[in-house]
């Protein structure tokens, strides 16, 4: 009899083992909320729990936004990308809602992310009706590292509102050749010259998965890393450019 009870008590545990760290989520929350010095807090809800957000509206045009989400296993405010983006976009005209996705503890491999996709869609869609409510008519979102690739899986899983207007992946993961092809947003895909192995060696299957997207497009970054250290500003430009000149803009 011990043989068959052994795989159902692990079977017991197996939604425990693939959700996001809650534990961890909430140590982040605490961390930010102690030293945040732009934004504010805004705590969001999926319909059964609720998670961390920050929002940084802008002075310039209350109707533009952007939701940022962040890499594997590091939080909404995180130094390297996201807080440059959070902080530096809205004084170009882009409030910013740098979304908590879901995580694993800090010894979790990538891989082991894969089922907290399906935790992604509930938190972004939580963000768009946040912005939406606060009189937000567009939005783009913006993701780096892992982040992009759950960002790539919601924009696939169903019609996207018809609020957001287009998508950059920072340091896009190879995982997101299986969704370009099924996107058709304005997309940038963005890399350094020295980012990792996996997606520099990935750029031309992403390019060929996007190959039916006409407002697809892909920019190497000289001299970059994955986290583009020291080129902070040259990332916000990028961005901002593109958020302010993207494929279809006009119609």
């Amino acid at each position: 009899m011990l043989r068959f009870l052994i795989p159902a008590v692990l079977l017991f545990f197996i939604p425990l083992l693939i959700a996001s760290d809650l534990e961890k989520e909430k140590r982040w929350a605490e961390q930010i909320e102690e030293g945040l010095l732009d934004g504010e807090i805004v705590m969001l809800n999926t319909g059964g729990s609720e998670f961390l957000s920050i929002f940084t509206p802008s002075e310039k045009n209350k109707e533009t936004a952007v939701i940022l989400l962040h890499g594997m296993g590091v939080h909404p405010d995180w130094p390297q990308v996201i807080n440059p983006l959070r902080v530096s976009l809205p004084e170009k005209g882009w409030s910013t809602l740098s979304l908590q996705l879901p995580i694993l503890p800090n010894e979790a491999e990538p891989k082991e992310y894969q089922p907290l996709l399906k935790e992604v869609p509930g938190r972004i869609d939580a963000g768009i009706q946040f912005l939406k409510k606060n009189g937000v008519k567009k939005i783009f979102i913006v993701a780096h590292s892992l982040g992009t690739e759950m960002a790539s899986y919601y924009l696939t899983q169903k019609t996207p509102s018809s609020l957001i207007k287009g998508y950059i992946g920072i340091g896009m993961s190879a995982g997101n050749s299986r969704y370009l092809s099924a996107i058709d947003l304005p997309v940038l895909d963005l890399y350094g010259e020295n980012d990792l192995e996996g997606i520099l060696a990935s750029a031309n299957a992403r390019t060929k998965a996007a190959v039916k997207n006409k407002s697809y497009s892909q920019q190497k970054v000289s001299d970059a890393d994955h986290f583009f250290n020291e080129q902070e500003n040259q990332l916000v430009k990028i961005v901002t450019d593109w958020l302010n000149n993207y494929p279809g803009k006009s119609s």
